[in-house]
């Protein structure tokens, strides 16, 4: 993919580049939070439950609620509450705890995972129409990125949440 200017046709410099990134991701953070809200809304969940779905559909395996407070940023308590409202209307599944008789571990339900499953169909197909004007060596930068930046936010978000406002930047 070419960094060539839509406005002149010149090259892009690396402070303009990385400008242009600053940019794009505002805007992306913006739309895709937005994108969310109207996709909870069309299959009739509240954003944090699309949320914890979209998590637990990358988990391979049951997850515990402790698991599902530290993925979403929620407190336990917040998080029992969540799990207890899926659970009610189907989206996800107690398991009991093979280690540990005394808590369980939840998934998603199959019927949920195959509802929002089609309600992802169009903008996943969307989404995917994308990324096919890039080479693979450009994919790989872009999961790259991506990969590298969900870890400095992870990062970043135990860093202020923990209180440490003066921490390290990375």
């Amino acid at each position: 993919m070419s960094t060539d200017s839509p406005r002149t046709g010149e090259a892009w410099s690396r402070a303009e580049l990385l400008a242009r990134i600053v940019t794009e991701s505002q805007r992306h953070y913006a739309d895709y939070s937005l994108f969310n809200q109207a996709l909870a809304d069309h299959i009739g969940l509240h954003p944090t439950d699309l949320q914890c779905v979209g998590l637990l559909s990358l988990e391979s395996e049951p997850v515990s609620t402790g698991e599902i407070a530290r993925l979403t940023g929620l407190t336990s308590g917040s998080a029992t509450r969540l799990v207890d409202r899926m659970a009610k209307a189907g989206i996800v599944r107690r398991h009991a705890d093979p280690h540990d008789r005394r808590r369980s571990l939840v998934s998603l339900s199959p019927e949920a995972r195959e509802r929002i499953g089609a309600a992802w169909d169009t903008p996943g197909r969307a989404f995917g129409a994308v990324l096919e004007g890039y080479s693979d060596a450009e994919l790989a930068v872009i999961a790259d990125y991506l990969r590298r930046a969900s870890e400095v936010g992870r990062a970043q978000t135990e860093r202020l949440t923990s209180g440490d406002t003066a921490g390290p930047a990375a």
